[in-house]
């Protein structure tokens, strides 16, 4: 076998496991000619697939990216290419500069840096008998004598007949996909439409689904919830990480006159802004590089349904004017198109940054914050409802057991080590701790030394070491609820005060693990009476018997500390 022979096989063997690994068909075709530039003499290489009507499709060249393949489709010898379609037969031209075919080309990235002659090949992508693109590569020298252009035909014939195969398993799969997409779209609304009406019991009192907890706090918000589902305004959940913002969301849209129609969800902040336009707006076909296909925005599959934005405050300035447009004109463009899209969506917004801050410091447009901050509605972090720990725990516990097939459960001493605990990263931190707990227990029922915390590798502890202060919170929103005292001070304190002592020990009862030094309170200490009884009477709506039950005080103690501090009662 011939030096040339083996060049060639060994090209074919290594750009058939090219196409045969799971890449974007783009990036697939890229490396082909990449590969293709170390086994022929090859100035450039350019692969085009086109439409039925003749239109470019994919379009890749040699040194393709994502940054540059717009320049590809300016390269594109849009009368080469129809003439290789047309005629379903290689094509060669000996002198390119001289060729006919060539006369409107532009070539200046195409010519030798010599300046000299370049010859071009180029051979059909088929899909059975049907020509489905072209693969074309240039060369220098020009002259055939030195050049064989037989054997890189046939060369470059094998490759086409490579790539043909895999554009038609990507169409293949692409069709399979949509197909099945479409058939659990149709399955879904058949079991919604099968399914029994709710009752009113379903949608009265009671937790909601999925919500695990007793306590006042959560109480309140579900009946905020109850209400606010009924309309169509805006919702904005605010609250810090991991107290269940998304849950919250799927619930009003449950609630809501809507839950018949789609509940879409975004996370703005895990999607890069060149394309979360794309993602909210969607886009026509050959708007960009891959974009094969017409594809839905989140807004248009939202119609008639809920949109969830979550993390919306870490949008940028640029794409926060485009996100207001929509939600004051209720229309839009896709991206690449000129035709205007009407929607009829409900928007459900959630953050854990302070927007009024935001707002302030120029960070967040003052009138998109009025038209998402309709309703606000504060979920309530895990320290302002320590009641609702051992629910939780105990839920998770469960979850556990029924993913890994145990049999654990929480004695009393390790729910005393988790109401005692300060959890800065709210349910979710709880969750990852029990789970973490269970799966290391050593015996059948998880106790308070099987922690962290009790071991000295709590690394939350870690984390929340040594905070200096707690972020100040303007008026404007709602401060978050203090942890509760513990059941001990509770009881001390039933009987009848003389002064308010009392109240100043609420500041000095440290919210920590009950290891020394595990898990200490962010700023547990820095803030004042004054301070902690403001904002006590705010969480509480100036309500001293909730404010007393926040504190762990009696209403008559609260009164004393209130005139102490001279602080004024305010009245809605």
């Amino acid at each position: 076998m011939s030096s040339r022979a083996e060049t060639a096989l060994v090209g074919v063997y290594e750009i058939s496991k090219l196409l045969a690994a799971p890449h974007r068909l783009e990036t697939a075709l890229a490396g082909v000619l990449t590969l293709l530039s170390s086994f022929l003499d090859m100035n450039n290489g350019l692969i085009a697939l086109v439409t039925p009507e003749g239109d470019a499709e994919v379009v890749v060249g040699s040194g393709w990216s994502e940054a540059n393949a717009k320049l590809y489709f300016t390269r594109l010898p849009e009368r080469v290419i129809g003439q290789i379609v047309v005629t379903k037969m290689p094509f060669v031209s000996p002198d390119v500069r001289s060729d006919p075919l060539f006369a409107e080309a532009n070539l200046e990235d195409w010519t030798p840096e010599d300046g000299g002659p370049f010859s071009m090949i180029g051979v059909p992508i088929k899909d059975g008998d049907k020509v489905v693109g072209a693969l074309t590569v240039t060369r220098a020298p020009a002259d055939p004598s030195q050049t064989g252009f037989d054997e890189d035909v046939r060369f470059l014939a094998m490759i086409a007949n490579l790539i043909g195969q895999t554009y038609r398993l990507h169409k293949v799969v692409a069709r399979d996909r949509d197909r099945l997409l479409a058939e659990q779209r149709r399955l879904e609304k058949e079991v919604a439409e099968r399914a029994p009406p709710r009752t009113g019991q379903d949608r009265g009192g009671g937790l909601l689904k999925g919500v695990v907890g007793d306590s006042a706090a959560v109480h309140s918000v579900i009946e905020k919830i109850r209400i606010v589902a009924k309309s169509r305004s805006a919702v904005m959940l605010r609250g810090e990480s991991g107290t269940g913002k998304e849950l919250f969301a799927t619930a009003i849209h449950e609630l809501s006159p809507r839950r018949n129609g789609p509940f879409v969800k975004v996370n703005c902040a895990a999607i890069p802004e060149s394309v979360l336009e794309s993602e909210l707006f969607g886009h026509e076909k050959g708007a960009f590089t891959g974009a094969i296909n017409q594809r839905k925005g989140r807004f248009e599959l939202a119609d008639g349904g809920t949109l969830f934005l979550d993390e919306i405050g870490e949008i940028s300035a640029s794409f926060q004017a485009k996100l207001l447009r929509v939600l004051q004109e209720g229309e839009f463009e896709r991206v690449g198109g000129s035709r205007s899209l009407k929607v009829d969506v409900r928007l459900v917004c959630a953050t854990n940054r302070n927007l009024e801050q935001a707002v302030e410091r120029g960070e967040f447009r003052a009138d998109l914050y009025y038209r998402i901050n309709v309703v606000p509605i504060l979920l309530p972090p895990l320290r302002a409802r320590k009641g609702d720990v051992p629910l939780l725990a105990g839920e998770f516990v469960r979850r556990f057991n029924a993913e890994h097939g145990t049999d654990l459960s929480l004695s009393a001493s390790a729910l005393s080590v988790l109401e005692g605990c300060y959890f800065p990263g709210n349910i979710r931190e709880l969750e990852n701790c029990v789970r973490r707990t269970a799966t290391l227990a050593r015996g059948s029922q998880i106790v308070d030394m099987d922690f962290a915390c009790r071991n000295d590798v709590c690394l939350s502890s870690v984390l929340w070491k040594g905070s200096a202060q707690v972020a100040p919170v303007p008026e404007s929103f709602t401060p978050l609820p203090i942890a509760s005292v513990s059941p001990r001070f509770a009881e001390a304190s039933t009987g009848p005060p003389t002064d308010v002592s009392a109240v100043r020990s609420v500041a000095a009862i440290p919210h920590a693990c009950p290891a020394p030094g595990a898990c200490p309170v962010p700023g547990a200490d820095l803030r004042s009476e004054r301070d902690r009884l403001v904002e006590a009477m705010q969480t509480a709506g100036w309500v001293q018997a909730k404010a007393a039950r926040i504190l762990g005080l009696t209403p008559r103690q609260v009164g004393y500390a209130l005139r102490k501090h001279d602080i004024d009662i305010k009245k809605f």
